[in-house]
């Protein structure tokens, strides 16, 4: 039993989609191959702009209707130090 109409990437390509948009790479459609994947809301302003509050972001394909979404944050300080990669212990 599939998820009939839910036009939604896979966990990897969904991934590898945000990774790209955080690197400001150009975006590729891993499923389809396309360069038509829209941005919601486009990029404001330079080229690596950090949005002051969190806010949700939209990636879709217009070739194959794929989307993925996710929540882009602020410069925020880790909860905690477990989750501050910098802070490795040896």
């Amino acid at each position: 039993m599939g998820r009939r109409g839910i036009k939604e990437y896979r966990a990897p390509e969904a991934l590898a989609l945000i990774a790209a948009d955080r690197e400001h790479t150009p975006l590729v459609c891993p499923s389809c191959g396309t360069r038509s994947i829209v941005r919601s809301p486009r990029r404001r302003g330079g080229v690596r702009t950090v949005p002051a509050a969190s806010e949700r972001i939209t990636l879709t394909c217009h070739g194959c209707g794929r989307h993925a979404s996710y929540i882009e944050r602020g410069p925020e300080p880790p909860r905690d130090q477990t989750m501050d990669p910098r802070a490795a212990h040896v």
